[in-house]
């Protein structure tokens, strides 16, 4: 550990290290409690994985929830979660959870730029116990990026497939309008305000600055931050953290002009974006679940992880599965590098595609959430081996809804074939042969998808029963929003693997977001949150939104009880 008898470089009394959902949260109500705040991003751009995700936060009883009409309790949400997480349910950090998730938000909503609004999303098993079929997911409210002046240039940039016209995010809801814009007036109004807009942009600045899901939170918080005064610094990335007396009283960092010693009265807040990404401590983390890629951000490398277990801090290795998963696509691009392309663009849950496994089969219902989809994976693939599966549809599927980085109406369709990023078969013999499966399967696979088209129920896994299913569906699509044949060649397969979104397993922590070390006793002045902190979900995906929402609740209690420091300085 680095000796704390020389003199320091600079003092504060928060010191923040990752600049994500969790990390800007605990500085920014850090801030707005009196605190002298420095946040250090190891990176060039502020935002981490949340600034490419979909920004979604998960909330009980939430007043943005409550004003759209939405009627929920805090009993609700603790019946629903104790169901999900079962045997791995930690009590004292889902009670913190839900006492604090309205409270964090209301306190944003109240003193900064940081707004959100309510979406009617199901929970992903809504029919279960305490579950809701709407109410609990909140996204951010859309965000001019030209508030942020000077600093919008350091914003991480969304998934780039995401962009169009040279950098233009478009709303969810605009995204139809946009692919068809002579379909009607009021469509081509809203294609040709976004194009100006667009235009408008690209004069000033690299990209289009109305920003929406991920890039709008963290752009707010980032914005709030400003205006709050406390520090931000880029290419600042800890290299150890320094104890006296068995506290955390400050860190060592890396800086492009050297090492610096920061004094942090009130504590360091590890906000890192846990293990996501290769190396060897990835892989302790992983055992069991073999997979090869990641859509976290390229800094999540365990640098909270790692700094945190040498002054004592553990692991909590007791949840379901180490990570939040999603079924991933991955292009391979000409000089080398490859691009990781998360499930459910536009084709998620959408009619018309089956997924089939090594021997040409279904083994999932393809409308369920991305967790569920990649444990169905798992469970059907021996152990030690990667799993691996494909998306099947035929050409009518692809033209209406795309497939995987294939947007519909074919746009780049003959790039990604050409690149075998995507297979196509004039006849689904020819497409077994093409993915390595038995024909036989296929062709009955297919077939008995078909009938339960027709009939609109899917007898094998339920396709189309569930509020979540609809919600992803065609409601234009009958019976069942979620079931059409497979018949019009040619055929098309986008081969599937396991990618982690975020990681579960992370620091052991209390309720106060405290580190815990190995004798089970906090660790004065040391906080984790986001995937630096074990999942308060404990490996289960109840819902869109809960990664980010925990990041920020927890980096909320960790800024809260980091500002009783203030008074008491209990960290010398």
């Amino acid at each position: 550990m680095a000796a704390f008898d020389q003199d320091w470089d600079e003092e504060v009394d928060l010191l923040v290290f990752g600049s994500g959902a969790g990390g800007l949260s605990a500085a920014l109500v850090g801030s707005l409690q009196g605190l002298k705040v420095k946040v250090c991003e190891k990176t060039d751009f502020v935002g981490g994985t949340s600034a490419v995700s979909g920004g979604a936060i998960w909330i009980v009883a939430s007043t943005q929830a409550m004003r759209a009409g939405y009627r929920d309790s805090g009993e609700q949400g603790r019946i629903y979660l104790k169901h999900e997480l079962g045997a791995y349910a930690r009590d004292d950090l889902i009670e913190a959870y839900i006492a604090n998730g309205a409270k964090m938000l209301d306190l944003l909503e109240d003193k900064t730029d940081v707004l959100f609004d309510s979406v009617s999303m199901p929970d992903y098993h809504a029919e279960s116990p305490g579950g809701m079929p709407a109410g609990r997911v909140l996204v951010a409210k859309p965000f001019d990026g030209r508030s942020l002046r000077a600093d919008f240039k350091v914003l991480a940039y969304p998934l780039q497939r995401l962009l169009a016209f040279g950098g233009m995010m478009v709303a969810s809801s605009e995204i139809p309008m946009m692919l068809r814009p002579f379909h009607s007036l009021s469509y081509f109004r809203v294609f040709m305000r976004n194009i100006f807009r667009i235009a408008m942009d690209r004069v000033l600045y690299p990209r289009g600055t109305q920003l929406y899901n991920g890039n709008a939170l963290i752009g707010r918080l980032f914005l709030s931050l400003r205006k709050s005064g406390a520090a931000v610094h880029l290419n600042h990335s800890l290299s150890e953290l320094i104890v006296k007396d068995d506290c955390v009283i400050g860190a060592l960092i890396k800086t492009p002009t050297g090492f610096k010693k920061v004094k942090a009265t009130c504590g360091v807040v590890l906000a890192t974006g846990g293990a996501a990404h290769g190396s060897e401590l990835q892989k302790s983390l992983m055992v069991n679940f073999p997979h090869h890629h990641t859509i976290a951000h390229v800094g999540s490398t365990g640098d909270g992880l790692t700094a945190a277990m040498h002054i004592g801090g553990t692991i909590d290795h007791d949840v379901a599965t180490p990570a939040v998963w999603s079924p991933a696509s991955v292009l391979s691009k000409s000089d080398g590098s490859k691009v990781v392309f998360p499930y459910g663009y536009l084709d998620r849950g959408k009619p018309g595609a089956i997924a089939v496994n090594r021997q040409g089969v279904r083994f999932v219902n393809e409308a369920h959430s991305y967790q569920d989809v990649v444990k169905a994976m798992f469970d059907t693939t021996p152990t030690g081996q990667v799993p691996k599966a494909h998306l099947i549809c035929d050409s009518h599927f692809i033209y209406k809804y795309g497939l995987g980085m294939v947007r519909p109406h074919h746009m780049g369709l003959k790039s990604f074939l050409k690149s075998g990023y995507l297979l196509k078969a004039s006849s689904l013999n020819s497409m077994a042969n093409a993915i390595g499966v038995d024909p036989d399967n296929l062709v009955t696979t297919v077939n008995r998808h078909n009938y339960f088209a027709s009939t609109g129920v899917d007898e094998d896994f339920g396709k189309g029963s569930t509020a979540f299913n609809a919600f992803n569906g065609d409601p234009t699509v009958k019976p069942n929003s979620n079931l059409s044949p497979v018949l019009k060649a040619p055929f098309y397969a986008l081969p599937i693997t396991p990618a982690t979104l975020s990681v579960s397993v992370g620091l052991k922590t209390n309720a106060n977001a405290q580190v815990i070390n190995g004798s089970n006793a906090v660790i004065i002045g040391l906080y984790a949150c986001g995937n630096d902190m074990a999942s308060v979900m404990r490996g289960c995906c109840p819902g869109g939104g809960v990664v980010l929402g925990p990041a920020m609740v927890f980096g909320y209690l960790a800024a809260m009880h980091a500002s009783t420091n203030k008074h008491n300085r209990t960290v010398a």
